[in-house]
């Protein structure tokens, strides 16, 4: 502080760039837990889809659904949007085998960060 009882620049820069500084540190640990959230939040859709289809399949003579839409209203009220605005993603395999996947932030299927799971079980 100088003489006269006001900062000197050289204080109020300093005191600016701690400032910065300790506000990218706070961005940085609350991005991590944003995109955590929204990989939760992804699984849990999928596990309440995966649910759903179980059930639609127990109705139907283990007749799997033709898309997510079939499962609506019945057995979900509506069809999410994953937590980066895409539609969910449901594939039937041979033996009656299904997976239901978001294609993750960068929104392109196959890729590193999708959030998958595929049916444990067959219901042939």
């Amino acid at each position: 502080m100088s003489a006269n009882g006001g900062f000197t620049l050289i204080e109020l820069i300093l005191v600016t760039v701690i400032i910065g500084i300790l506000a990218g540190m706070v961005v940085l640990n609350f991005s991590g837990v944003a995109t955590e959230a929204s990989i939760r939040v992804a699984k849990g859709d999928i596990r309440l889809y995966m649910n759903a289809i179980d059930r639609y399949a127990i109705e139907h003579n283990d007749r799997l659904p033709n898309s997510l839409s079939d499962l609506v209203p019945k057995y979900v009220r509506e069809l999410n949007k994953d937590p980066w605005g895409s539609q969910y993603i449901y594939t039937k395999s041979a033996g009656n085998d299904y997976e239901v996947r978001s294609a993750g932030q960068d929104a392109q299927n196959g890729t590193a960060d999708d959030v998958t799971h595929t049916s444990e079980h067959n219901m042939e």
